[in-house]
């Protein structure tokens, strides 16, 4: 089962050394909402307490507070299941985990829906000993299962907004002061406007990291191609191993965030999707469909699910291979 990792709901105004915090909400989202998942969760009120067997302590993830209509729209003041998924899937990766076991059931592999869906092992998602960026990071959840689990270097990056920057190193200094596994880690909170490519951070980091995650930076088709040049920009030339992690949720629609993963233009970057399946909350694997009919109209459907994906740079030896035939 997918999405099972402890969420707890506190007051922001209780004091954090508590050892009771007050608990709003707790348990599986698939379980809790059957009928209607809900795919965001906390505000600048109600912070949340994400536990795992595997962390030392909960992590305390608070919440942006944007006072302005600009700051609000980028919704980063929310932790998204996209999110929750991806650290799943660091943590069951980096652990070893396998699927059954007291985990965060991200180790799900394949469902039976037809046909059996080819879904990378969770190997692949080890972080141990990786650099990573983040895009868009909100919270910053993936990048804190990052530095908690072995990555050498961690960059957290979301718009250049104060307050969601911010809230971003509050989240950082909270979570990996006193937690176990943090210990020598770089670890850095910076702006970064996707495709905005000619700032310190970006002349600085080109090429730097062998792994880029993006957790729900979908919803704003308008913003995919600043997304995939970012991504192309950060990502490693010289790994062959490199890659980017990319989940995303359909609660704003399929057809919104679909166009991302269109094959010619993840190529003009120098992309290509090497791995693209569906999960739904409760840890059910199908394959990916640019079009899925009515379930696409139904917003309680569509938002079970989320895409998750694996990019990696083109690979020269297929292309020399295809030219000299």
């Amino acid at each position: 089962m997918a999405l099972t990792a402890r969420l707890s709901f506190i007051n922001t105004t209780q004091d954090e050394s508590s050892d009771d915090p007050e608990d709003l909400f707790a348990g599986s989202l698939g379980v809790i909402f059957t009928d209607d998942v809900t795919n965001q969760h906390g505000d600048a009120s109600t912070a949340l307490h994400y536990t795992s067997p595997h962390l030392s302590k909960p992590l305390r993830i608070e919440l942006s507070d944007p006072k302005i209509a600009e700051d609000r729209s980028l919704f980063s003041h929310f932790l998204w299941n996209a999110s929750l998924l991806l650290a799943e899937l660091i943590e069951a990766g980096t652990l070893g985990l396998k699927a059954g076991e007291d985990t965060t059931g991200a180790g799900a592999g394949t469902v039976d829906v037809g046909k059996r869906v080819a879904v990378p092992p969770l190997a692949d998602f080890d972080i141990r000993g990786r650099s990573t960026i983040e895009m868009g990071a909100g919270t910053g959840l993936p990048s804190l299962m990052a530095a908690l689990l072995g990555a050498k270097r961690v960059l957290v990056t979301d718009y250049p907004a104060p307050v969601v920057i911010e809230n971003l190193r509050k989240n950082v200094e909270l979570n990996l002061k006193d937690q176990k596994g943090a210990r020598g880690v770089e670890v850095a909170v910076e702006g970064h406007g996707w495709g905005d490519l000619e700032t310190p951070l970006a002349l600085e980091n080109k090429g730097a990291f062998d792994r880029v995650l993006c957790a729900d930076c979908l919803w704003m088709p308008w913003q995919h191609e600043n997304l995939r040049r970012s991504i192309a920009w950060f990502l490693s030339e010289e790994d062959p191993g490199a890659r980017a992690w990319v989940v995303g949720g359909y609660h704003t629609g399929r057809e919104k965030m679909r166009g991302f993963f269109d094959a010619e233009k993840l190529r003009e970057v120098g992309l290509e999707v090497e791995r693209l399946w569906e999960r739904d909350c409760d840890g059910n694997d199908r394959e990916w469909a640019w079009d899925r009919g009515a379930e696409d109209l139904d917003i309680t459907g569509r938002k079970r699910w989320l895409a998750v994906s694996v990019l990696r740079r083109i690979r020269k030896d297929v292309d020399d291979g295809k030219a000299e035939r």
